[in-house]
């Protein structure tokens, strides 16, 4: 596997962010934690990500076998599609997953059809290449509130729906702080200004449950944190003015949503509705860049927002 060197930035606590290069600069962070000469990776990033997260063990004078645990926090692609190769790599490493994705990761072929069904057979490929699998020897199907020994630290899976049925956030007391995959929303640097980070909830298809993801973040907060740690993009503080954007943008997705319910084809309306929404919001909280600059960062998660929005109409429809 050839060197390639890894963006980093040392956090605090034994917590380095990594950007695994998915997409774009900034848009996508594995973390690594390490405490008393003992490693864990949460989120992996996809296969080409692979490289970054084994030099950024380098990089802290570690190497694979320090590696005790890949924590996933749900297996969208985007955070798990590197999982598989990357344990090959770390002999002593386990996969703490989630049980509704746990024989997703074992045999990965359901996770790839999904994907594709969302970004078409070309693209996901392109994206992600071929989806190695996990020994399930080496997984461990994570129960809600477990607690995982790192070093000296401790570390509980806490499930948290309402972006994906198969999500856990991951609490860390030593750093007052938790490992919140999606389920805190997004917060890309590039949209930092002098109000603060930005933040916006992940509605990305095909679970999306408005209540849920509000329990989601109240539970989060229940950990009493100082600051958490987005796959989207790393440490955010200011956690009661950012809980309650998340939880004011929850309810503008579900309303834009309702809105369109019995809509032929909702989609153009939704979108346009998100779109809206998003840059409207940005525009309020300082942001000074122009629109081609601002739509060129938000506009895979507007389309991907979207089709999670109508995924959960049809949801509900279904069950009138």
């Amino acid at each position: 596997m050839p060197d390639h060197s890894a963006q980093t930035i040392r956090l605090n606590d034994g917590i380095t962010a990594i950007d695994t290069e998915y997409a774009r600069p900034l848009q996508d962070a594995s973390h690594l934690i390490v405490d008393a000469g003992r490693a864990a990776f949460v989120d992996t990033g996809t296969n080409d990500s692979v490289p970054l997260l084994l030099d950024a063990l380098r990089q802290q004078d570690l190497d694979a076998g320090d590696v005790d645990y890949v924590f996933l926090t749900h297996i969208h692609l985007d955070h798990a599609g590197g999982a598989g190769l990357l344990m090959q790599q770390l002999p002593n490493a386990r996969c703490v997953i989630h049980p509704r994705g746990a024989a997703h990761m074992v045999a990965p072929e359901k996770l790839i059809a999904g994907t594709e069904a969302v970004y078409g057979v070309t693209e996901t490929r392109a994206m992600y290449g071929v989806i190695q699998p996990i020994d399930e020897a080496r997984c461990v199907v994570a129960d809600d509130e477990q607690w995982f020994k790192l070093g000296s630290r401790e570390l509980q899976t806490l499930y948290t729906a309402g972006h994906a049925l198969h999500h856990y956030s991951l609490n860390d007391p030593a750093s007052r702080g938790v490992f919140t995959g999606d389920s805190f929303g997004v917060s890309y640097r590039e949209l930092d200004t002098a109000a603060g980070e930005f933040i916006f909830p992940s509605s990305t298809p095909t679970q999306f449950d408005p209540v849920a993801a509000h329990e989601a973040i109240d539970r989060i907060l229940g950990c009493d944190p100082q600051q958490v740690y987005l796959t989207h993009y790393s440490r955010v503080r200011d956690l009661d003015r950012l809980a309650a954007d998340m939880h004011a943008g929850i309810d503008a997705y579900a309303a834009l949503a309702m809105a369109n319910m019995d809509v032929d084809d909702p989609y153009p309306a939704i979108e346009s509705g998100m779109s809206e929404y998003l840059t409207t919001r940005l525009r309020a909280h300082g942001y000074e860049e122009d629109d081609d600059t601002m739509h060129a960062v938000l506009e895979v998660d507007i389309v991907l927002n979207t089709k999670g929005l109508i995924a959960w109409l049809q949801r509900l429809k279904r069950q009138r």
